[in-house]
Formats: C-alpha cells, structure tokens, sequence
C-alpha cells in the first residue's frame, strides 16, 4: 500500500438529494443520455425480478437487489460493469442483508437460466442445473465477489436497509384504506424500486407516495360498478393532495410526496407506451418483462397534467454530507478506508 495516501471516513449517506443525484448520474452514466440511462435501469431491475423470482427469493430480497442495483451505479460507471454482473452481485448482497443466504452458484445458475431460457428447457430433472462451462462459472463467480466487495463499500457495510412495504399496511389502515387499495398501493411500493425514490426518500414516505398514488389512480379510473373502493380513494387522495396536519402527524411532506409520484407516473408511462418504449431485456433470448401498467397511457397522461397543475414547491434539501457537488465520492478505491455509519 502507498504510505503516502491518508486515511479516508466514509459515512453512510442514506439517502441522496435530487441534485446530489443528478449530479452523480451525470458523471457515470458516460455517454449514455437520460432516457438510454432509463432503459438500461428497467433492464436490470426486469432481470433481477426474473432471476429473483427464479430462484425463489422473497419480495423484499428482490427489491433490495434493485436498490443495490441503483446505488451502486451512483458511485461507479456503467460502462465498467455489464448489468449482468452488477445485478447478480446485487441479488447476493440482498440475500445477506435480508437472511435469504444463497451461494453465488446458485444465483449464477437462476441468472443463466434466464439468459440462456433453451439451455434451461433441456433440464430434465425437476431443480436441475443448466449445462455451463466450469470455467466460465467460475470467471463469473470471481466477478461477482469483486463488485460484491464495492457494493459493501457503498453501503458503507451498513446492513440495516428498510423497505416500504410494512408502512404501507399500517398507513393503510390508519387511513381506513379499503383493500383493494391498499393492495394496489403495495404493489406501486414494489414498482417504487425500479425508480431511484428509495436512494432519496426514506421508506414511510415512500409507503405514504405510493398509497396516494393508487388513490389517484383508482378515482382517475373508477366506475359506478365499484362505489366502495371509489369512495375510499377519494377520502385518501383528498387528504393526501392538500397542506395538513396529517403532514406533522407522519413526518412526510405533501412536496415529497408529489416528487415520488411524478417518478412513479414517468415509469408507469414508459411501460404504458407499448413494445417500441418498453425497456424490454437487449438480449435474443431474454424472457418478456413481467410488469405492466396499472392503466392506460392517455388516463395516465390526464392524470400526470392535473398533477402537475396542483404541484406544491419541492422542499429546500442540503445533505449532511457535503455542501458541494464536487466533494461527492464516485466510488474512490485508494488507500485506507474507515467506515462509519453514524455522523461525527
């Protein structure tokens, strides 16, 4: 080691400002533009689902895997690490943060069966492995435990990550929220982490964006056939688009909320738009996304308009890190590094 490089602390940044993440895409994603950096995000987050569920994680796994997905790609560019390695590394990490061990085997042989789906057609054996190169396997694995290490590093070995999707049952019912629409609010919780919300709004307020988000789309999109849960999104939607004490109550702000459901919105457009806008996976024989839009495009484009016409003005954030842009690390790999979780 060169004795002539100081120490470093690096503290835990849980969550990440707006700016803070714009300026950090800015500067991995290449040459990549904004929309091709979209595409490449909802290609790795459909191939962790498909590997994921493959292999039998749980959901909570699943979405810890994207969430390593997107942080790690905050700090390090994408054009050194195809979205393959990176996410079967993701899936590995998350299997350890939320105690669902699996070997890196295993995870290679689900991430394979997906990539390679006529290979895995000829298993015959019920649990059987695909036919693959011991040495290949084993070039794989080592690169894995390499962008392992740098993804501990990014979450400065932090393994407490908290999901949304406890808080959406009990925001659910505090809010007297029928089933149905607390149904739907989970599952816009699990599409909230093919977005970057979860690097930057802790989970309550994301559980809070996405109930609101499912009220607002069941009233855009209700019928005289269901009075019941029309009935229960109006109340939730009413109270969750105006300025309340319910804001103190919950520790959430109306502007914070409204800033996930515009993310929300974008995603749930990119896919409503049909094949030609459908991230699908890049490779021949990838399998089709399983995720679709709650509604139609043109529903979905009405509502994003009047969203936007009753938007609050976005609350001023500072990270407790930095106060400037260029003193954020970009996943800097010299010398002795100490990390912290807490804030000195």
């Amino acid at each position: 080691m060169d004795s002539s490089q100081p120490a470093r602390t690096k503290h835990y940044q849980a969550y990440y400002t707006p700016a803070e993440v714009d300026a950090l895409s800015s500067q991995t994603r290449g040459k990549m533009t904004s929309a091709q950096e979209e595409k490449a995000r909802q290609t790795a987050c459909t191939f962790i689902e498909a590997v994921g569920s493959r292999i039998g994680f749980p959901r909570k796994t699943i979405a810890t895997a994207q969430v390593l997905y997107h942080r790690f790609h905050l700090h390090f560019p994408r054009k050194d690490a195809p979205y393959t390695d990176v996410t079967v590394a993701a899936l590995y990490v998350a299997a350890k943060i939320q105690d669902t061990l699996k070997k890196p085997r295993d995870i290679l042989m689900a991430s394979y069966a997906v990539l390679y789906p006529d290979r895995a057609a000829k298993i015959k054996a019920v649990g059987g492995e695909i036919d693959m190169d011991p040495a290949t396997v084993e070039s794989d694995r080592q690169r894995l435990l390499s962008i392992e290490r740098l993804l501990l590093e990014c979450v400065c070995f932090n393994f407490t990550l908290r999901l949304a999707f406890p808080y959406v049952i009990k925001f659910g019912r505090a809010l007297q929220a029928s089933r149905d629409l607390v149904g739907l609010a989970w599952r816009i919780a699990v599409d909230s982490h093919r977005t970057l919300a979860p690097l930057m709004y802790p989970p309550h307020v994301i559980a809070l964006a996405s109930l609101r988000m499912a009220a607002l789309l069941s009233t855009s999109s209700s019928t005289s056939s269901s009075p019941a849960p029309e009935a229960a999104s109006v109340s939730v939607a009413t109270m969750l688009s105006a300025p309340g004490d319910w804001e103190k109550q919950h520790r959430v702000s109306l502007a914070d909320l409204e800033d996930i459901c515009h993310m929300l919105m974008d995603l749930f457009l990119l896919y409503a738009g049909g094949p030609s806008t459908s991230p699908a996976m890049s490779t021949p024989a990838s399998p089709p996304a399983p995720w679709t839009a709650p509604t139609a495009a043109d529903k979905l484009t009405r509502l994003k308009v009047a969203m936007r016409e009753t938007d609050h003005e976005p609350r001023p954030r500072q990270s407790r890190k930095t106060t400037g842009l260029q003193d954020l690390e970009l996943g800097k790999n010299e010398g002795t590094v100490r990390f912290l979780f807490g804030y000195e």
